[in-house]
């Protein structure tokens, strides 16, 4: 077991919240909520202005509006935080090869592998240059914590926040854990806290106190084992390099149970277009096709179909998407759809197309000697095609609260909220000053989405947003 704190734990600060804050200078210091806006939606990520007000994440939205009225609500932008992902772990792979992402905001790096850091002073400096570094290219801040393993590396950064570096001293662990509520630990959720609770252990320093046979009997051996080491702050667990993405896959959940069967098939249909969109811009294929059903009474079904090669054909994927929900009731209603792929792999089996559609044929000519009466609900090639052709929803939903936007005349700016025909826009920039708020009709011809401006870097500004209007 290493005695040198290099092991280094980051977690950007209210990742979510505070890019929206970096790019909208109007919400800079207020309480931002960031997650989906439908009756249904739960809070991604907040603010630490609205953390305030006892918002926080996971926290159903209605929830978050009844504590925070006056916070400014909006829906993820993942194709920046994904663009910030990237730079911080870059900046993070600078410092060694063993880097472990657990999400797009938070990561391990065995500064040792890098040889970046050997003890205190080395590490002290490693992240003090990666916390300047990352708001120098991102803007954003980000928590440090330091220490010889991975659990009380990811502790320090929690006693880190907001914006800050804490590095844990060797020799000083067991007393910096003994007082700290068992939940601290790695893999102690909710239920293995209520049962040491029950056994009169509250603390890790109870954990400590009551011995390795306790917790074994308490347990079971293998739980037990690694609860107890890690009370005596004894952590073994490797710094991983990223692994290779196991699966792809988009859901959504309806803010009203869909009941129509046939809105059922056409949104599964809609989902499988768009997680072969996602398999495609990761530059995959998949062999298992799998289909994610969650009903009216919160039940969840999923169903799951493996081909013979690996495909990123939008046609496959549909047709095995619609296969699979042949075998699920609906009758009561659905609140979540979702469909991915798994098995995994960067090439395609070219013949699948031509495999499916014979599966089909198959599957009909049998349906016709068996004489199944009606139409079958299996959305062949033609009825796909249809699904295809659906319009595009009204301008008005397009407008979500949050999104970039650019006018003909006004140039950038964010959506505010829409409604009754109207879409309100603020006009400012990342590196601007808070900027006018104008109201458009949903369909103005000078209005249009735009993508994310960079949160770092000089932006060109139109002349309609000049001097004396309200933007620097």
């Amino acid at each position: 077991m290493r005695t040198a704190p290099t092991i280094l734990h980051l977690d950007m600060d209210a990742f979510f919240a505070s890019a929206e804050q970096a790019s909208k200078p109007s919400l800079r210091g207020k309480a931002v909520v960031v997650g989906g806006l439908g009756p249904r939606g739960v809070v991604s990520t907040c603010s630490y202005e609205a953390r305030v007000f006892g918002v926080h994440s996971a926290m159903p939205m209605a929830q978050a509006r009844r504590l925070a009225p006056n916070a400014a609500y909006l829906v993820p932008r993942f194709g920046l935080y994904r663009h910030i992902s990237e730079q911080v772990m870059g900046l993070l792979r600078e410092l060694s090869p063993l880097v472990e992402p657990l999400s797009l905001d938070e990561a391990f790096v065995d500064l040792e592998a890098g040889e970046t850091a050997w003890d205190e002073g080395s590490a002290l400096l490693a992240g003090r240059k990666l916390r300047d570094d990352i708001r120098a290219v991102t803007g954003l801040t980000g928590s440090v914590g330091l220490a010889a393993c991975k659990m009380l590396a990811k502790i320090a950064s929690e006693q880190a926040k907001p914006d800050g570096l804490v590095l844990i001293e060797p020799g000083t662990e067991r007393a910096l854990l003994a007082p700290m509520p068992v939940r601290i630990l790695p893999g102690v959720g909710p239920a293995t806290g209520d049962h040491l609770r029950r056994g009169g252990i509250s603390t890790v320093g109870e954990i400590a106190e009551a011995g390795e046979d306790e917790l074994v009997r308490l347990l079971g051996k293998s739980h037990g084992l690694a609860l107890y080491a890690m009370a005596l702050a004894r952590d073994e667990r490797p710094v991983v390099a990223e692994r290779d993405t196991k699966s792809v896959s988009v859901e959504d959940t309806y803010d009203v149970d869909i009941h129509d069967r046939v809105r059922v098939r056409m949104e599964v249909q809609r989902l499988a277009d768009r997680c072969v969109q996602r398999l495609r811009g990761a530059r995959l294929s998949g062999r298992t096709i799998v289909l994610k059903v969650r009903r009216y009474d919160f039940s969840t079904l999923t169903r799951s179909e493996t081909l013979r090669g690996p495909t990123d054909d939008t046609a496959v994927v549909r047709e095995a998407a619609a296969r699979l929900l042949e075998a699920v009731d609906t009758t009561g209603g659905v609140r979540l759809l979702g469909v991915g792929v798994t098995g995994l792999a960067d090439y395609t089996q070219e013949d699948l197309f031509a495999q499916a559609q014979a599966q089909a044929q198959a599957e009909a000519a049998a349906e016709a000697q068996a004489g199944a009466a009606g139409e079958s609900e299996v959305l062949g090639p033609e009825s796909a095609e249809e699904v295809a052709a659906e319009p595009e929803p009204s301008a008005e939903r397009q407008w979500r609260a949050g999104h970039d936007v650019r006018h003909a005349e006004f140039g950038h700016g964010w959506v505010q909220g829409s409604g009754l025909g109207r879409v309100t826009v603020r006009f400012e920039t990342p590196d601007s000053l808070p900027g006018r708020v104008k109201t458009f009709r949903v369909d103005d011809p000078g209005l249009e989405r735009a993508e994310p401006l960079p949160l770092v870097g000089p932006v060109r500004l139109p002349a309609a947003l000049g001097e004396g209007e309200g933007v620097g």
